[in-house]
């Protein structure tokens, strides 16, 4: 029992991270129907910068604050020069290629400026001795940080979509942007917007990531960055809620199969249960169906 617990424990705390990264590819989803597949570099990005930066002797509030800067830039320029061109393509993917070629590009510039071997991340927030006790089982606060930013920034989406005129402007043009355009909707600030606080959130995410492995290389985020869509995709793309607990479920299902089958199948099972879902319920566990008028 206890060591079910254990792994239980340990599934929700990798789990908070998924959710964490899911949440931030939704913020784009929102309003363009898009994800940026570059999230994890952009994740990378954030948390290499800030501890190269303490590193050199910047204090850590001001190194995370400048990194989140250069973030925002980067995620301007990924709106402005990648997707926005092909969303004018009707029925293009293109952007899923062009934000994944960001975020390669974003690999090499930091294995080029910060070298490509791991550096270490100082304790910003706890220290990986920082734990609570859970029925006898320890809870590292650094993995409980991640969870409550994750249900915090649930409660706080759902509040912004479902209560206020920006969450419902950018319903709208989720919906349909020329009409809301025409409607006087300001569009483009709308999407820019999103895309901005996607990575303002990776960046974030990043740093809180880094903190539990104690080391941030160019590679970071990458595998992150996937799982974090296979609980996206799990929990149901566009919801927040969803992208909380399919990040949850995925993690506690990894950690179960990894402590009682396999540790070689614990990453494996993320993609069966991708395969799985895009079957059986193609909305995922907690989205629903859409209908499209023709």
């Amino acid at each position: 029992m206890e060591d079910a617990l254990t792994l239980i424990l340990a599934g929700i705390s990798v789990g908070s991270v998924y959710a964490l990264i899911a949440i931030g590819l939704n913020l784009t989803y929102w309003t363009t129907r898009t994800m940026n597949f570059g999230q994890g570099s952009v994740m990378m990005l954030g948390a290499m910068m800030t501890a190269v930066l303490v590193a050199g002797g910047v204090i850590d509030a001001l190194a995370a604050l400048a990194s989140l800067v250069v973030i925002a830039a980067i995620m301007v320029f990924t709106e402005v020069f990648t997707v926005r061109p092909a969303l004018k393509i009707g029925g293009s993917m293109g952007w899923a290629v062009s934000t994944l070629g960001v975020g390669i590009i974003l690999q090499g510039v930091a294995a080029k400026y910060f070298g490509s071997q791991a550096v270490a991340f100082p304790d910003m927030v706890f220290s990986a001795q920082d734990y609570v006790e859970v029925f006898g089982v320890r809870f590292a606060l650094q993995y409980l940080a991640i969870l409550v930013l994750s249900v915090a920034l649930v409660a706080l989406l759902e509040l912004l979509l479902r209560r206020t005129v920006w969450g419902r402007a950018m319903r709208a043009v989720s919906m349909d942007a020329d009409l809301a355009a025409v409607a006087g909707i300001p569009v483009r600030p709308i999407v820019l917007g999103s895309y901005i606080a996607s990575g303002l959130l990776a960046g974030i995410a990043g740093m809180l990531i880094a903190q539990t492995g104690g080391t941030v290389d160019p590679a970071f985020g990458f595998d992150l960055m996937i799982f974090g869509f296979v609980a996206a995709v799990l929990g149901g793309i566009g919801s927040s809620s969803g992208a909380l607990l399919g990040g949850l479920v995925l993690g506690v299902i990894e950690k179960l199969v990894g402590g009682y089958v396999s540790t070689a199948a614990a990453h494996g099972i993320a993609f069966a249960l991708l395969v799985v879902v895009l079957v059986a319920r193609p909305q995922g566990l907690f989205g629903q169906r859409e209908v499209v008028k023709v």
